[in-house]
């Protein structure tokens, strides 16, 4: 390898990252990668924890970096992984993020309904595989679970993932909040491959039990904190009047041909090679400015909205265990008509109730499997005296209540 293709970035999280593959330095200098560099790794969260202004391409770069040293440490452990294997399982995590639309998990449903990001980065690998003659078809079977080496996959994408690991420690960084601090070094030391599953050795089950308690903790205190989720929820609102106005005739256009075309078409196929090409010129800077310009426009819903979300005026939020009381939502909803001059079913906009779910450790999915010295083996929430056990995978759901104040 000479010393023009390897490559050393500089990381506030990891430190160095070293990019030592050709394929993996053409896949970073690529658009459809780069495109990462304009999508905020955690959308509205800068409105609450200001230093969280970090993107996807810098988590996938510490994905690939904890990626590259987990496959070190199974290597030294006598695990047989060859060298397109390493790779595959590399470009898979560096890509995994690929097909995140903007302001991620808020707009992905109602501005490319039907597709989860998920199936949009496959769609992102192919494409790039087509381009680079096939050199990514190992990271694809990997990726879809389709390779006979099931703990490659685990390491992409299971419940003790690097994807998992990277971006609760860099989450944490960047917002300060200390509660998503994990032992991530110390619980890749601790991995381990036994009948072709990755395992986690005995001496790490704290470790894990911390890792599933932080991201617990970070759920609710971070990425469901009650002002985020309003600032989403305000974006979401936000598209849906954008789409309705389109929708009934009113000329609305948004700052960019790309975002333009995805609020105006309703089926939208990702496969057509056009709509894939829109797709990776969409990006966090395509909404604000859209949001900036749409401030001023006559419809009072859409422009209000607008006008609240740009000057951070956000709606309110209250989360409770039970249903909100109906009653109170009629006051409230009647009250909000009067104050904005608009009827029932455009208060819709402005008081609307939804519900938030979250599991620290889910059985259903890939299981945390604990290897002991002596060779037998344990799901995470069957260990003697353990911290994650059944009442833990139980789901905890609480309902949400947004209104303008």
């Amino acid at each position: 390898m000479s010393n023009r293709t390897r490559k050393i970035i500089n990381d506030p999280v990891h430190g160095f990252i070293t990019i030592d593959d050709p394929l993996i330095s053409d896949i970073i200098a690529h658009p459809y990668y780069q495109r990462l560099r304009r999508i905020n790794q955690m959308a509205f969260a800068h409105l609450v924890y200001p230093g969280a202004i970090h993107t996807r391409l810098l988590h996938s770069l510490g994905a690939y970096h904890l990626m590259c040293s987990a496959l070190g440490e199974l290597k030294n452990k006598g695990t047989e992984i060859t060298a397109d294997e390493e790779t595959g399982a590399k470009v898979a995590v560096l890509l995994h993020d690929s097909g995140h639309a903007p302001f991620s998990h808020a707009l992905e449903k109602i501005l490319i309904p039907g597709y989860h990001h998920e199936t949009i980065s496959l769609l992102v690998m192919k494409a790039l595989n087509k381009i680079f003659n096939g050199r990514l078809t190992m990271a694809i079977n990997i990726f879809t679970n389709n390779y006979h080496k099931p703990f490659l996959y685990q390491l992409v994408s299971g419940q003790l993932d690097v994807d998992r690991l990277d971006y609760l420690t860099r989450d944490s960084f960047f917002t300060g909040v200390s509660e998503g601090v994990i032992g991530y070094d110390r619980i890749i030391k601790m991995l381990a491959v036994h009948d072709g599953q990755l395992m986690v050795e005995e001496k790490g089950i704290y470790s894990i039990e911390k890792f599933l308690v932080s991201r617990r903790l970070m759920y609710w205190q971070v990425y469901l904190h009650k002002t985020v989720l309003a600032a989403e929820m305000m974006l979401v609102k936000i598209v849906q009047r954008a789409k309705e106005l389109i929708n009934n005739g009113y000329d609305l256009n948004a700052a960019t041909g790309p975002f333009n075309f995805f609020l105006s078409n309703t089926d939208i196929d990702m496969e057509n090679e056009e709509t894939l090409d829109k797709f990776f010129l969409l990006d966090d800077f395509d909404v604000m400015a859209t949001i900036k310009t749409w401030m001023n426009y006559p419809d009072k819903i859409l422009s209000t909205l607008c006008r609240l979300l740009i000057d951070r005026s956000l709606f309110k939020v209250r989360l409770q265990a039970q249903p909100f009381n109906e009653k109170w939502i009629k006051e409230m909803r009647n009250a909000i008509c009067c104050k904005m001059d608009i009827d029932e079913r455009e208060s819709r906009y402005f008081i609307f109730t939804g519900e938030a779910e979250n599991t620290t450790y889910n059985p259903s999915e890939e299981r945390i499997n604990i290897l002991f010295k002596d060779g037998s083996m344990k799901d995470i929430s069957e260990v003697d005296n353990s911290l994650i056990h059944q009442t833990l995978s139980t789901p905890v759901k609480k309902f949400y209540i947004c209104f303008l104040k």
